[in-house]
């Protein structure tokens, strides 16, 4: 199974739904990326990725990655400078935990969209949703390596 086909369908529009959710309550972008295989550090593939999709480049600093290596096995979620100057060390964890106890039972799709939204409400606290709020990055799911 290659990795544009871990998720359905209906399961992509349920994460894509869940991106544009959280950003509702944010200005944070918030972006998802699957590879299949991450044999390299997964922090050292994730913040590769995050620069590849250009996630460094939005006005605040404040693009987050959840980021996938479905058949390595291998999850994380990393921010951008502007969110890490302001938010604890441990920010994420709690996040962290919650999908990896989803993923554990085999509900990929809802954990990944349950943590996107807890990211955005755990956002609003340090980036609320401005009523000019641009949309910086695209809620598509992208793909990497096979």
């Amino acid at each position: 199974m290659g990795v544009r086909s871990f998720f359905t369908k209906e399961e992509q529009t349920q994460i894509v739904d869940a991106i544009k959710e959280a950003e509702l309550n944010t200005s944070g972008e918030v972006r998802v990326h699957l590879d299949q295989h991450c044999e390299e550090n997964m922090l050292d593939r994730a913040a590769f990725v995050f620069a590849k999709l250009k996630m460094h480049r939005t006005k605040l600093r404040n693009g987050v990655l959840f980021y996938l290596a479905t058949a390595s096995r291998k999850f994380a979620i990393i921010g951008d400078a502007g969110i890490n100057q302001k938010v604890p060390d441990d920010f994420w964890d709690s996040i962290k935990e919650h999908v990896l106890s989803k993923f554990k039972e085999g509900n990929f799709a809802d954990g990944l969209s349950e943590g996107i939204i807890k990211a955005g409400e755990k956002l609003k606290e340090h980036f609320p949703h401005q009523s000019d709020d641009v949309n910086e990055l695209s809620d598509d799911i992208s793909f990497g390596k096979q």
